[in-house]
């Protein structure tokens, strides 16, 4: 872990029982990595065993290799590691996917997989981790984006999928008040990991001119999120750009849609026939 923990969030997470879910890599893996840092005890969901058999054997994890998409699996693992941690304190529903999708002849099944994924896979968190993080000092983070709030050519499904994930977000922290428990929503612009890396190396990417801020760091929306989860924020937002755009998001979409984009038409043309995967490879 090349992040060197900041010793003023240490009291607030260390002994924290944390449920991390899309664990194996990119966010999921770093946040796992520099909350055990802090003293924290995580827990571990995702899709690929050998890597989540990584991150657990550096952060002492128990795991689970679970499809967030399945409710009945989610059940049973979220119970299964709650159990082995004596309960929880802070769920984080990390899980997601991405892949382009033009709205006029784009590919079938790939708006309905990022609502399996992204929106029902978060809401299946949330609803079976909510009872153990239903106490003061309970926390839950759900991973929107800052897709939720400004929505760009070929991401409608991707935009769609975690717009829904804001509302889930906003719904539950309401329910879960009563209990003294927190719940924040994550709006992330484009960070450096695998996910982000997999979805723009298309060719219809390219010719609307990759990404659109360029890459931040990871250890930037990891700060992020450890600040949030010490804090237990409503909203965590990284890089730091992008927090003025989450409340003026009407502004920021006009001004999206101002921008020239000469090539917009040939993208679409490409991403109409190109045939590339999903962010995470999902299960037949």
């Amino acid at each position: 872990m090349s992040l060197h923990p900041l010793p003023k969030y240490t009291p607030a997470l260390r002994g924290r029982r944390v449920l991390i879910t899309g664990a194996a890599r990119g966010i999921g893996a770093g946040t796992a990595d520099l909350l055990s840092a802090h003293g924290a005890r995580v827990s571990l969901m995702g899709l690929e065993p050998d890597l989540l058999a990584e991150v657990a054997a550096r952060t002492n994890a128990p795991w689970r290799e679970c499809d967030v998409a399945d409710p009945d699996a989610v059940d049973r693992a979220v119970e299964e590691l709650a159990t082995e941690l004596g309960g929880l304190d802070v769920v984080i529903a990390n899980a997601g996917i991405a892949r382009q999708l033009p709205i006029i002849g784009g590919q079938p099944g790939v708006m309905e997989a990022h609502l399996r994924v992204n929106t029902l896979g978060v809401f299946y968190t949330l609803r079976a981790a909510g009872p153990h993080i239903s106490h003061p000092g309970g926390y839950a983070l759900a991973t929107a984006s800052l897709a939720a709030a400004v929505h760009l050519p070929l991401l409608s499904a991707y935009s769609a999928s975690k717009a829904a994930v804001e509302a889930i977000g906003n719904t539950f922290r309401q329910e879960v008040k009563p209990a003294g428990a927190k719940v924040g929503v994550a709006y992330y612009a484009e960070l450096e990991t695998d996910m982000t890396r997999r979805g723009f190396d298309t060719r219809a990417a390219d010719a609307l001119g990759g990404t659109v801020s360029g890459l931040a760091p990871l250890a930037t929306g990891l700060r992020a999120i450890e600040r949030g989860i010490a804090r237990r924020s409503r909203r965590v937002v990284a890089p730091g750009w992008a927090r003025p755009v989450v409340p003026l998001r009407h502004i920021a979409q006009r001004v999206i849609e101002l921008k020239p984009l000469p090539d917009l038409e040939e993208s679409l043309e490409i991403a109409r026939t190109e045939q590339v995967g999903y962010t995470t490879e999902q299960p037949s």
